[in-house]
């Protein structure tokens, strides 16, 4: 009887502490659309959605995926996978850009019936665990992925090894505590490629950064993230999102494949730039309302 107790009291904890997951609406149309996958370069391929990417590193120890979208993106990366003639369930090690839902959505969902180790920057780990809810902005929309605890918790220039296939995590910090960006290098016939898939430093607040209670340290963290941004040595680079990078102008569906499409170093630093005029901006417009 007593042990009979002790499990109705579990549960009632259990079920008295669960929070529903709920993913915000009105998102962009292209968040959900279907794309085609192709191949970037090397054991390089796109498997997201029109414009939230996601990306599948080929090994031949099994396959890593970088980020999961929204919840539904959830077939549509499944579907692009095993058009290739992947195994969905041969992917061995997740990982991710920045812990928002819209990279989010299906990695808990993913990683129970695959089986895949997480892999994460350390400093989003309890936003993680917390289904986005600990998130210094984000959070005011309550959980809005399923939480997901991570398997290795990694600092800035850390290794993720499987199979022939070593990629470094950059820690650029700023959109989320724990934004990164990764770096490795692939292979195509005789010619080696330096890659980066970037986490691109955009400001999502309509504050002052000293406002930032949760995230004190927020515009330092974006200070330094730009800094090492420019001094990153790449020849193709991609980002969280397609629209980041020019995709849909770069390329259609059905378009054969071509890496050159991505060695536009001249957009990245544009970009780049952009974003940092914006951040200067905001510093300049904190400093005069102190």
């Amino acid at each position: 009887m007593r042990n009979l107790t002790l499990l109705f009291l579990l549960c009632l904890s259990f079920f008295g502490t669960a929070q529903t997951v709920t993913e915000p609406k009105n998102n962009p149309a292209e968040w959900s659309k279907d794309y085609e996958p192709f191949k970037i370069v090397g054991n390089l391929y796109y498997v997201g959605t029109y414009d939230l990417a996601s990306y599948l590193i080929v090994t031949d120890k099994g396959n890593i995926l970088i980020n999961t979208g929204l919840a539904d993106s959830y077939s549509t990366i499944k579907k692009n996978i095993e058009k290739f003639g992947f195994k969905y369930k041969d992917i061995k090690i997740l990982t991710l850009t920045q812990a928002h839902y819209d990279h989010m959505g299906a990695m808990a969902q993913i990683k129970k019936e695959t089986g895949a180790k997480l892999y994460v920057d350390e400093k989003d780990a309890a936003e993680l665990k917390s289904g986005g809810k600990s998130d210094y902005e984000m959070g005011k929309y309550g959980v809005t992925f399923e939480p997901v605890h991570p398997d290795f918790l990694l600092k800035n220039n850390a290794k993720i090894k499987l199979g022939n296939t070593v990629l470094t995590l950059l820690h650029h910090p700023g959109h989320t505590k724990g934004s990164c960006s990764f770096l490795f290098e692939t292979k195509e016939g005789n010619k080696n490629y330096k890659v980066l898939i970037a986490n691109l430093p955009s400001i999502i607040i309509d504050h002052k950064f000293s406002d930032v209670k949760k995230y004190p340290t927020i515009q330092k963290d974006y200070g330094y993230t730009f800094e090492a941004m420019k001094k990153i040595n790449f020849d193709v680079w991609v980002a969280s999102h397609a629209s980041q990078f020019d995709l849909h102008k770069k390329r259609k569906e059905g378009d054969s494949y071509n890496p050159k499409l991505f060695m536009d170093k001249e957009n990245y630093f544009k970009r780049l730039k952009d974003l940092e005029n914006d951040y200067l901006e905001k510093v300049k417009e904190d400093s005069a309302k102190k």
